[in-house]
């Protein structure tokens, strides 16, 4: 197996974990905060979904699937157009509501974004420095890790969050 069949196999379980955590979801579970503070599924999943959009879309010299195809509209959202969710206030995660069927259509359009770069990569591109600011400065190859390792463990608490709300329903 090449490295980039490698890195694509882990973001096609991060689409299919997001598609299965957002199947038969009402809309007042998907905005439910566990514990009436923590993240509600929503959030979760669009936070897990701009992450991947900004986090793939720099290196691979493209614009943001949440611009390029229309989505930061489409969501209407109170935020900043490049938000990506990172230290929100209780307010902000609030504010972060969608449909089901829209935050999916959403992380299916990066997911798109994010393979067909994939299948463009070689090994020695891993290797290529995408961000000086850290010592010792990253590659595409750890961009692309962390960002898995990232939108995984959002996910998971969407669908931990998912399993919540079905058992106090």
């Amino acid at each position: 197996m090449k490295s980039n069949e490698l890195l694509l196999d882990a973001f096609v379980r991060i689409r299919d974990t997001v598609a299965a955590t957002l199947e038969g979801v009402d809309d007042e579970s998907l905005v439910r905060r566990p514990g009436g503070a923590g993240n509600s599924i929503a959030w979760l999943i669009w936070h897990l979904s701009r992450v991947e959009d900004a986090q793939v879309s720099s290196p691979a010299g493209l614009e943001q699937v949440w611009t390029s195809q229309g989505f930061a509209a489409r969501f209407g959202l109170p935020l900043p157009e490049r938000d990506t969710g990172y230290g929100h206030s209780t307010g902000q995660v609030d504010a972060v509501q969608a449909t089901p069927e829209l935050l999916l259509e959403y992380h299916e359009a990066v997911h798109r974004q994010t393979a067909e770069f994939l299948r463009s990569l070689g090994d020695e591109d891993l290797d290529r420095i995408v961000d000086r600011r850290w010592d010792p400065p990253v590659t595409l190859g750890v961009r692309l890790v962390s960002t898995i390792a990232d939108c995984l463990q959002h996910v998971g608490q969407a669908a931990y969050a998912k399993g919540l709300n079905a058992a106090h329903g």
